[in-house]
């Protein structure tokens, strides 16, 4: 007599625990992070990351660009802090080329990037604020990001996406206006940051939701790949513009402020800490461009700089290496290089393969949020899932760099 065939139906009472989906859909996820948990109760006892939702394939997209027209892929790696990725790609290039920049260029620069960590930080922290109850904060430091965001337009006419600049310096020297705007909101923006941190630092319910919550020791942030503020907060004191500077940041006179924990409080007080650790820059920054040669906002490279466009109207000259420069007519150099700026997340680097075409061979991204996104199943394993919530939010993971 042959077995009964059935259907096996699995007792779902008998299962000790439950698996939840939080997102892609949820809130907290941005629409596109996914993680598969196990709990029990509320307790995650297991979790399975899944990345990929955005995924837009821009080391493979470089390939067919010539080098200035990669500079609004960069836009969209970290948005939240754009200006860096533009910067980080530009200098990338001048490695590669062998461009040196005038020091005006160069201190230019660092207000730029600086203006975009403490934009990129302010966001991090308010929206931590936001998933522990506390939104008020989040809608009153945002007026000062559109305050960053206004001086961003000034320079460059964009304002999130910026394409800021060019390889070689800027498009355009900064006004006076664009100055008198930065010089007001390193005035007025530490009073309106410390008003907000007063709120939260040792708010009893911010302090109870966020120290202990997703820590990390030093020694396992090193074995993940961390950089950045994630890394420091862990007690690292590892900072790219200390240990192999650009753009002059030898110059500078900065602290690097680190944590002990590597929870998500020591996270939130190390990012407001650079925060005004890059006011500090800024103002230094200001004070060396006034002892520069007013005007000079590029490096002279012809061939590689577009020429002003009132020249290629009257000069054959510049006629021609804006053609040349347009149409990708100038050859790189054979060879192969590996730049890194100290992004908003950690170490944003660019490996640079060239064979002496007109665009990249190989590009690779080395994307911070991508590395320690890894560590977040090991981060929230244990915790309840409310908790779950505030570590991704602490640790600032940004879609677009996770994705790429």
């Amino acid at each position: 007599m042959s077995e009964e065939k059935h259907i096996k139906l699995v007792n779902e009472l008998s299962k000790e625990t439950n698996t939840i989906n939080l997102g892609p859909t949820h809130p907290a996820t941005h629409g596109i992070f996914q993680n598969v948990l196990e709990v029990d109760g509320e307790r995650i006892v297991k979790s399975e990351s899944t990345i990929g939702y955005i995924h837009r394939a821009f080391e493979k997209l470089a390939e067919r660009r010539p080098f200035y027209q990669v500079t609004p892929i960069t836009d969209r790696l970290n948005y939240c802090s754009s200006p860096i990725n533009n910067m980080g790609w530009h200098m990338t290039v001048e490695k590669l080329l062998g461009i040196q920049l005038p020091k005006r260029v160069e201190y230019m620069r660092v207000i730029i990037m600086e203006l975009a960590r403490i934009a990129d930080h302010l966001i991090c922290n308010s929206v931590l604020g936001v998933d522990t109850g506390a939104l008020s904060g989040f809608l009153y430091v945002f007026q000062e990001r559109e305050k960053i965001y206004d001086i961003y337009e000034e320079i460059c006419g964009a304002r999130l996406t910026t394409n800021i600049g060019r390889i070689g310096g800027f498009e355009r020297d900064f006004n006076e206006n664009a100055f008198a705007k930065i010089r007001k909101f390193i005035q007025d923006f530490p009073k309106v940051y410390d008003e907000f941190e007063g709120m939260l630092l040792r708010n009893r319910i911010f302090m109870d939701r966020t120290i202990g919550c997703g820590p990390i020791s030093g020694e396992r942030a090193l074995n993940y790949g961390f950089t950045g503020p994630n890394l420091r907060a862990a007690g690292v004191d590892f900072d790219v513009r200390v240990m192999t500077p650009y753009s002059s940041y030898e110059e500078f006179d900065f602290e690097i402020p680190i944590g002990e924990n590597g929870d998500a409080y020591d996270r939130f007080t190390v990012m407001s800490e650079e925060i005004r650790q890059s006011i500090r820059i800024i103002e230094q920054a200001l004070n060396k461009i006034e002892k520069e040669q007013p005007g000079v906002y590029h490096a002279e490279a012809p061939g590689i700089y577009l020429p002003k466009k009132q020249d290629v109207y009257t000069k054959m000259e510049a006629l021609i290496y804006h053609f040349k420069v347009i149409m990708g007519e100038i050859d790189a150099p054979v060879g192969e290089v590996y730049h890194a700026v100290e992004g908003a997340n950690g170490e944003l680097g660019f490996y640079l393969i060239s064979d002496g075409g007109r665009t990249p061979y190989r590009l690779h991204f080395r994307r911070p949020c991508f590395i320690y996104y890894q560590a977040y199943p090991e981060l929230i394993k244990g915790s309840v899932l409310s908790d779950a919530i505030i570590t991704m939010s602490s640790l600032n993971v940004i879609a677009g760099e996770l994705d790429a």
